[in-house]
């Protein structure tokens, strides 16, 4: 009853005003307020700040420098044989292949490629019969985002949409969440063929980073932009950052028929790391 209340009030709030309030909290510079809020997500959530590389919390200027925090260097391993790795930490959604152009989101809920992508038929193509990963971060992970392959960026979109919340409970009920959804889309070159990580935002992401782009905001509407890559690093290795959520959501990865195989791990419910064997390239 609860979780279909919880649902049922997302389609009437104004999700991008909820949001843009979160941003203006989360970015409280005021020291007891910035404090009181990372020590009581601490308790809240259990986080391991031992593996945080700056001092907690007294190091961090507001809630959302703590929520993108960095690790210690080599707090992660990242796998360096033939196989796809964990762009985050996180928890499997669901792991399968793409049923022609269909991806599956939940139990009776899919949604296509085509609008997935926001983008030219042929494009959208490439992935058709492939691979897909659909992974969770809740609040308490940590929120960079890192390359799961060797590849080269060739292309990013932002795509506005709305902001459902990305937990289990309202992607089992709201027909093609991840398609409506604000997100922004990663195109690589890879030497499997193309690939794709797709950040996915939702109720609370007051926003998507990255190094070269600066703080993309959320809105609702408008066309797709295709962003600028020439400050990008364009060539990326297993485990380099990609980007971070202000705020936790999803991140989808596509991958080309016949380019991987997902280890029998990637069931749902599974809790992965950062860095670690998530499927065997072909």
């Amino acid at each position: 009853m609860l979780a279909r209340l919880f649902v049922a009030l997302q389609f009437v709030l104004p999700q991008h005003l909820i949001t843009a309030l979160i941003w203006r909290v989360a970015r409280n510079r005021h020291i007891a307020t910035k404090n009181f809020l990372i020590r009581h997500f601490v308790s809240l959530y259990e986080v391991d700040i031992e593996e945080v590389k700056l001092s907690v919390p007294d190091d961090f200027a507001s809630f959302n420098d703590f929520f993108i925090r960095e690790l210690e260097d080599g707090a992660r391993a990242i796998d360096a044989n033939n196989n796809i790795v964990s762009p985050v930490d996180g928890t499997v959604s669901i792991a399968d292949v793409i049923q022609k152009d269909s991806i599956i989101q939940a139990k009776g809920i899919d949604y296509s490629l085509d609008d997935l992508l926001a983008t030219d038929l042929e494009q959208a193509k490439a992935y058709v019969n492939g691979s897909f990963a659909t992974i969770y971060l809740a609040p308490y992970n940590y929120h960079r985002v890192h390359a799961p392959f060797d590849g080269e960026l060739i292309a990013a979109r932002y795509v506005p949409g709305d902001l459902f919340s990305v937990n289990p409970v309202t992607v089992a009920r709201v027909d093609g969440l991840f398609r409506r959804n604000e997100r922004l889309v990663m195109h690589f070159k890879t030497a499997f063929g193309p690939a794709v990580v797709i950040f996915v935002g939702a109720l609370n992401v007051g926003s998507i980073s990255t190094p070269w782009s600066g703080e993309i905001r959320p809105r609702k509407n408008g066309v797709v932009d295709v962003l600028d890559l020439s400050k990008a690093t364009r060539d990326v290795s297993k485990g380099d950052l990609l980007g971070w959520f202000n705020m936790g959501s999803t991140v989808i990865l596509l991958l080309p028929p016949g380019a991987c195989d997902w280890d029998g791990d990637m069931q749902p419910g599974t809790t992965l790391r950062l860095g670690e064997a998530i499927g065997q390239l072909l």
